[in-house]
C-alpha cells in the first residue's frame, strides 16, 4: 500500500473537529493516559500499583467518551464498548475510596 502527499493532504482536508471530536478525544486521552500513571507507580514502587488517580482518570476517560458516542456519534457499538467500564471504574473507585477511609481511621473492616 502506498501513500502518497496528495493522499494525506486529502485527507486533512476533511477532518473537521467539533465540540463533541474534543469530548471524544479527552475522554481518549483520559482513558488511555491512565495505564501511563499505573506504570509510572508500578515502576515507583517496583510492584503492581492502581493510584486512585488510576480510577478517576478511568471514570473521566469512560464517561466522556460514552457522552461522546451517546450525544455526538450516536454510535452503538461506542456506546457498548464504554457503558460497561463506566460502572466497573466507579465500583473501584468506591471501593477504593472506602479502604482508603479505613485506613485512615485505623480499621482494617
Amino acid at each position: 500500500m502506498h501513500l502518497d502527499l496528495s493522499h494525506i493532504l486529502h485527507a486533512l482536508q476533511n477532518f473537521h473537529v467539533t465540540p463533541w471530536k474534543i469530548v471524544g478525544y479527552l475522554g481518549t486521552f483520559m482513558f488511555t493516559g491512565r495505564w501511563f500513571v499505573q506504570l509510572y507507580y508500578t515502576r515507583k514502587y517496583k510492584r503492581v500499583v492502581m493510584p486512585l488517580s488510576f480510577w478517576w482518570m478511568s471514570v473521566s476517560g469512560s464517561a466522556l467518551l460514552l457522552a461522546y458516542f451517546v450525544f455526538g456519534k450516536n454510535d452503538s457499538v461506542g456506546i457498548l464498548s464504554n457503558f460497561f467500564p463506566v460502572f466497573v471504574s466507579i465500583y473501584n473507585l468506591v471501593t477504593h475510596l472506602r479502604h482508603h477511609g479505613r485506613d485512615e481511621v485505623g480499621g482494617k473492616g
